[in-house]
Formats: C-alpha cells, structure tokens, sequence
C-alpha cells in the first residue's frame, strides 16, 4: 500500500518526571497533529524498550521516512533504532549542537550499517532547546524536502494494516490496534494501556565508528558482547551491564561505544564540545587516562559482583599495553571533578 503522508514523526518521551521536559512533548505533539502530511505517534524512551515492547514493533513496522524526536544525542538514538531492526539512513539536519572548532572530532572509519533500506531516519535531540516552534520548522523543512524529491512513500508495513489516527483518538482502540499505532494523546496523558517500560543501563554501539577491533569483548568481563553471524561485536547480553559503569566506551579507540543516559557528553554521544571543556576526544578516548578511569570502575563492579579486581592484569587494549596507568594527570582530577557533582 502507498499511504499519501510523507513522513512519520514519533516522539520518544522523557523517562523522568521533569515537568518542562512533559509540557514540551505536549506542546510538539499537539501542534504536529495537526499536519495532514504527517502521521504521529508517541512511544515510550526509546532506550528503555525491548524487542518485544509494543513500541518498538510499531517502530519496525513503519516502513517511511522517519523523525524521531527523543532525550538524546542524535548518533545515540539512530544506533539505538538500528539495533532494534529499525533501519535507514542517518539523515543530516540543520538542528544541531554548535560544534567547538577548538575540539578535533576523529574521522568515522568504521564498518557501517548492513541491509540499510531505501529510507532516511532524522533523529532530532529534544535537550537542544525548550522553543517547540524550532522542532516544528525543523521537521516541516524535512517534510517539504522530501515531497520535492518524491511523489509519496510508504508509511506502514502491508502486513501491519492501518488505523486512522484521528478515529482511535476520538475512540477506543482495540488491543490489535495497540501494536499498530500508539495514540501521542493517550500516551502523554498515561492512560493508553500501554506495557510500561522499565529503566535501562547497556551500551550502544555506532557502527560507522566501530572498526570491530574487539578491545570491548577482551576487557569487558561480564559477557555483556558477543559477536553477530558476520563476526561483527554486537551487544549480546545487554542485561548483564553494570548501571552506571561506561568503561568499555573509554578503552574503545574510535569513540563506537555510546551510553546514551551517561552524564559525560563524550560517552553518551556528543561528537562535539565534551561538557564545555574544550577538550580534545582523541586525548579523553585512547589515552592512559581514559584507561585509568576504565580500570576503575571495572573494578569497582567486579568487587560489587563478589569478585576480586583484576586491575590491568585482564583484558588491556593490545594499543595500550605499554601505558603507565598508575600516573595521574589533569584529566584524572576532571573525571573526578564530573563525579562529585552527582550530575
């Protein structure tokens, strides 16, 4: 089936209880319902759903060009849909994080994405700006490309069928219609019957950054990677990660693995200014630092486990084997620093 939209728009909600944060996911919500080129709906956080959450099989069915509106970095969330089975391009747009010319950011140099689908996803970061009429733009600057370029595309699966959104919110869905479409009014207000979702702690991984050198899987010792049927790193036991512990991303030499709730900018994302520090990535990542910092905390999740710490004894990247670990610089007071103010 050809739908006649052009695009779908899902807003990922907050998984806090941040007021401002709600009433900006409302105010977008009410203002795209509003757009007869659009369809819209609302999942849960994107990082706290499963395979088999209704979310995210509604995300898999929609087959279009797709907006993602969520509380994260924008290579955070594209690799967390990617990992969903929720594929396409990683579409550019002009809503972005100022970049810092002082900051080098690596060039990407990694194996890429497999079976990509004809189809762009934009992934818009929702902690940019609180002025919803930006988003809006954004997103009706996307639209009016797309219909420049193309006639119609196709918005949902022939095997998933449709609903019309409009007749769901002025009614009462049945429960086949909730793995379809999830209602952005019912959801916001709690009141969908939607499964809840639970809060979530595991790495993600950017695959055009990840050069499958498998530093991750020798120095992570809780089975949280695996390698996938190509003999790429996968997450394979996302579970087993430690909440709160982002060490593998610090021993990984391209910046590929992403903690999208972490408080670091670097680990959870950013490509650009990492915490307004105006330091340079190639030193934070791939550095005795970085390592040091890894190694810590580590060990500290080994010793909670009722396991004995290892130290550098197990699983050091090949690339720094030879590194002084033991040697404190400025960089050990700045991790110490982001750590005691509980951000």
């Amino acid at each position: 089936m050809i739908a006649t939209k052009t695009l779908t728009v899902v807003v990922s909600q907050t998984s806090s209880k941040n007021p401002a944060r709600r009433h900006l996911e409302e105010e977008l919500v009410a203002a795209l319902l509003g757009d007869e080129t659009l369809d819209v709906a609302v999942v849960p956080h994107l990082y706290n759903l499963d395979s088999g959450h209704s979310g995210t099989r509604f995300l898999q069915s929609i087959g279009g060009h797709l907006v993602v509106l969520c509380w994260m970095y924008p290579r955070a969330a594209h690799w967390l849909l990617d990992r969903a089975d929720i594929k396409g391009h990683q579409a550019d747009t002009l809503l972005v994080e100022e970049e810092d010319e002082d900051v080098e950011i690596p060039e990407a140099r990694g194996v890429g994405g497999v079976e990509l689908p004809d189809r762009s996803i934009y992934c818009l970061d929702l902690g940019l700006d609180s002025d919803p009429q930006l988003y809006l733009e954004e997103i009706a600057r996307i639209g009016d490309e797309l219909r420049a370029g193309i006639e119609s595309v196709p918005v949902l699966d022939d095997s998933v069928g449709t609903v019309d959104l409009m007749d769901w919110i002025a009614g009462s869905p049945e429960p086949e219609q909730l793995e379809r479409y999830l209602d952005p009014l019912s959801v916001l207000s709690g009141e969908s019957g939607i499964e809840p979702s639970k809060r979530r702690w595991y790495p993600v991984i950017d695959y055009e950054r990840c050069t499958n050198c498998m530093e991750c899987i020798d120095f992570c010792l809780f089975g949280v990677y695996g390698v996938d049927g190509q003999d790429r790193i996968l997450v394979e036991e996302q579970d087993n990660c430690k909440k709160g512990c982002p060490a593998c991303s610090r021993v990984c030499p391209e910046n590929a693995i992403v903690f999208p709730l972490h408080k670091e900018p670097a680990v959870a994302g950013a490509l650009g200014d990492v915490g307004a520090l105006k330091i340079d990535l190639s030193r934070l990542f791939g550095s005795a630092t970085g390592l040091n910092a890894a190694v810590s905390e580590r060990d500290v999740e080994l010793v909670r486990d009722g396991r004995d710490a290892v130290g550098v004894s197990v699983g050091m990247p090949m690339r720094q084997a030879d590194s002084d670990v033991t040697q404190r610089d400025e960089l050990d007071d700045l991790f110490d620093g982001l750590d005691a103010m509980d951000l």
